[in-house]
């Protein structure tokens, strides 16, 4: 057996003294490109990757659900209420609440369980643990309760819908779209009810190149107005012509009428809906370099999603921050490594969680210690695509 399942194993009975748990796995996720596209129901291309959360978990026969986080103390959350709680909002507590709530909303009986969880997905480390952790709660309900009826698409739904409205983030569905699929799948939100995801087959270790993603070490976590910001903007550009995200609003419109949009909505939310429309047409780039085999026009267009985040859409520097701007400098640091080789760009929400970088190998041990010396040890993570998402796993 696994050692990292016996241990999990152990723990849970050593806690719960039930011997014969389920077990799921949910990973975390890259985004590839598509930056703060998904909540304006637009188009994403992610993949999921080698590092995962792990729950076992098994009924308990209460209305109690209590979770064992390794390195946090155990939480519970009762299950007579499913309406957010005033004082939960930003607590994962408020995230199991919500995922139990809206698959209770979807008819089936969700009763208390037990769970211990494990996870390779640091914090902070701009591969969604908060998503991943999300899915995993979700699979567990879905597998106790649900016979497994929930497919990938409703439960990255479902951990959306626990985010935005228990937690209290106003997340779009890329990230739980990525864990709960797998593998490298391009991303259709123009109607979020119901995405439109295909699969994309291609290896970026046979192209000469590893994804890296340096964690930059800045805290992130009470920026959740920073990136509430961004959709706040672009809703009063939307919202400028009567629609609820910019997708609905042709393109055209928006510059014949740029001057009243402006004096409506602001310089920087222009700013952010030129990224937004230009963004959406790069992540159709990339997939046809990837299908196509073109590489070299993959990387550039990373590029140019890297600068265009950077220049309009503005996620790489918390407002006001000067003394503290390490995403710029890591993305600094990758421009003087790489040259005109590789690709690098903000990862994800942005301000100063994480950078994306594709290295090639022949540069990769250079790159990890050069920007290890500057973020620590550790920080510079070399990833590898995994090829499917929310799984139970059999011991």
């Amino acid at each position: 057996m696994d050692t990292r399942i016996e241990k999990l194993l152990n723990t849970f009975r050593g806690l719960f003294g039930q011997a014969q748990p389920v077990i799921y796995s949910a990973p975390g996720r890259t985004e590839i490109g598509g930056n703060h596209t998904d909540h304006q129901h637009g188009r994403v291309l992610a993949g999921s990757v080698n590092v995962d959360m792990l729950a076992a978990a098994a009924e308990n026969g209460s209305s109690l659900v209590k979770v064992k986080s390794e390195g946090y103390d155990m939480f519970s959350v009762d299950l007579n209420c499913l309406e957010p709680v005033e004082g939960e909002q930003g607590t994962t507590a408020a995230l199991v609440r919500g995922i139990c709530s809206e698959i209770a909303r979807r008819g089936y009986s969700v009763r208390g369980f037990d769970a211990c969880v494990t996870s390779q997905v640091m914090q902070g480390s701009g591969l969604s643990s908060s998503a991943a952790f999300e899915v995993l709660m979700g699979a567990v309900v879905n597998g106790l309760f649900c016979g497994e009826a929930l497919n990938a698409t409703d439960l990255a739904i479902i951990g959306q819908k626990a985010e935005n409205r228990f937690f209290g983030k106003p997340c779009g569905l890329m990230d739980q779209m990525a864990s709960a699929w797998g593998g490298i799948i391009a991303i259709d939100f123009q109607d979020p009810a119901a995405p439109v995801v295909k699969p994309v087959d291609f290896d970026f270790a046979a192209a000469g190149h590893s994804l890296c993603m340096i964690d930059v070490g800045a805290d992130h976590a009470n920026l959740t107005h920073e990136y509430a910001a961004i959709p706040g903007e672009l809703g009063k550009v939307s919202g400028f012509f009567g629609k609820t995200a910019l997708r609905d609003v042709p393109e055209e419109d928006f510059f014949a009428n740029i001057a009243a949009v402006r004096a409506a909505a602001g310089d920087r939310a222009l700013l952010r809906a030129i990224h937004i429309y230009q963004e959406n047409r790069r992540v159709e780039r990339l997939c046809d370099a990837l299908e196509e085999g073109d590489f070299p026009g993959f990387l550039q267009v990373i590029r140019e999603s890297g600068r265009s985040s950077w220049m309009y859409l503005q996620n790489v520097v918390v407002t006001g921050s000067t003394a503290e701007q390490s995403a710029a400098l890591a993305l600094a640091l990758c421009d003087s490594i790489l040259g005109d080789r590789g690709a690098y760009r903000v990862h994800g929400g942005g301000f100063g969680g994480t950078v994306q970088a594709f290295v090639p190998d022949d540069l990769l041990a250079e790159f990890k210690a050069r920007m290890e010396a500057v973020f620590g040890a550790g920080h510079c993570h070399v990833m590898k695509i995994r090829s499917k998402g929310f799984m139970k796993v059999e011991y």
